[in-house]
């Protein structure tokens, strides 16, 4: 949040526990394409599809972002050994080159992980759109960092009216958001 009583400070110093970052988000490296988890269900669900190599999962979640994202041999790879540690995928090298298939444990992870594994669709969607230029401007990118700031520094005191609360506030929000400007207006114009 910036300092109204402050003009020349142009980005914040911490004070109001809010900081105003220049760039893109993640400190100019550009958005977050995948949540934390979010890639390994993905591939698992890609492999219990049609057991493939890692280069055509590659290519694979390239096609899901129409060529706007495209993940690193060095993010898939260690992903699928993860998987393969994990005894969710088995990799049979074929002519040098591994080819993953899900495991019984993985297709009980996907059973188990439905809801999250639509939620990851759902935010593949969403990211494909911010990378193919509808991105978000800075200040929604600041207002979003300052959002997570506030609910990090909650510490954990969350008693069940606070959680109530918040997630109201959250929920409302992002309500608002989607329904947009004249769905506001004409509502309020109702009241």
């Amino acid at each position: 949040m910036r300092d109204h009583h402050s003009p020349h400070r142009e980005h914040g110093d911490g004070r109001d526990g809010f900081e105003k970052r220049p760039g893109r988000e993640r400190g100019g490296r550009g958005p977050r394409v995948f949540a934390p988890g979010d890639l390994k269900l993905l591939l698992l669900a890609l492999i219990a599809e049609q057991p493939c190599h890692g280069y055509d999962l590659i290519r694979q979640i390239e096609g899901m972002f129409d060529g706007a994202y495209s993940p690193s041999p060095g993010v898939i790879y260690p992903t699928l050994t993860f998987l393969e540690e994990s005894e969710m995928i088995q990799g049979d090298a074929e002519g040098g080159k591994k080819r993953y298939a899900v495991t019984d444990a993985g297709r009980q992870s996907l059973s188990e992980q439905a809801i999250a594994l639509e939620g990851v669709r759902m935010r593949i969607d969403v990211s494909k759109r911010s990378l193919r230029g509808h991105d978000r401007p800075p200040e929604i990118h600041e207002a979003v960092h300052n959002l997570r700031h506030a609910l990090q520094l909650h510490h954990g005191r969350w008693s069940v009216e606070e959680i109530q609360r918040v997630a109201a506030l959250l929920n409302n929000t992002a309500k608002a958001i989607v329904d947009g400007p004249a769905v506001q207006t004409a509502q309020e114009n109702a009241e």
